[in-house]
């Protein structure tokens, strides 16, 4: 991850709110949900007092709820909120996220930066030339992979490591890097 000193004011096109998880079913009688963990940090989640579930979180549109009890199990979240006392409830928010507001975010270290913020960002090689953009992040469990929609080339996969990706640039929206032998026709 890289560069994280652009504020509000720099991202207008940004999300309202970043994604935690993805409700995936009641679990059990009391209005308890499981939640597929959708972000790096699960144990951060455990810091906040309410959270939002909406459909998108490029939408304003999401009903805030208190968090009454909240642990992590094999992977997934159990999560209990405030008015959601029973499984038919429950089942109302399935297929929902649980997000929280993008001003709530922890902030991040130095050089680091959320992956919304390199959609849309100009891919270069380390000699100059322009391979396309950033159109969708897909996380895998080695590394990231920039999806990158090129004029040329169509469709790029560069996999997001130290040896390929050697800047990101969110300020100046550009994405300098070196492809590894045989990535191109």
């Amino acid at each position: 991850m890289t560069d994280h000193s652009a504020g509000p004011e720099d991202t207008p096109s940004g999300p309202f709110y970043l994604l935690l998880g993805e409700i995936l079913r009641p679990h059990g009688i009391r209005g308890e949900l499981r939640v597929r963990i959708l972000t790096d940090y699960p144990e951060r989640m455990l810091e906040f007092d309410s959270v939002h579930i909406g459909t998108d979180p490029e939408s304003p549109e999401a009903a805030i709820y208190q968090i009454e009890k909240l642990r992590l199990s094999k992977g997934y979240g159990l999560l209990k909120l405030e008015g959601i006392d029973d499984r038919n409830q429950a089942e109302l928010l399935r297929d929902l996220y649980v997000m929280i507001d993008v001003d709530e975010a922890i902030p991040l270290e130095e050089g680091e930066f959320y992956l919304y913020q390199v959609i849309g960002l100009t891919v270069q090689t380390e000699q100059g030339q322009a391979l396309g953009t950033i159109r969708e992040v897909l996380e895998t469990g080695a590394n990231d992979v920039y999806i990158i929609d090129s004029p040329e080339y169509k469709e790029i996969l560069l996999p997001v490591t130290p040896e390929t990706v050697l800047n990101t640039d969110i300020q100046s929206g550009l994405v300098t890097v070196r492809l590894p032998e045989g990535l191109l026709p």
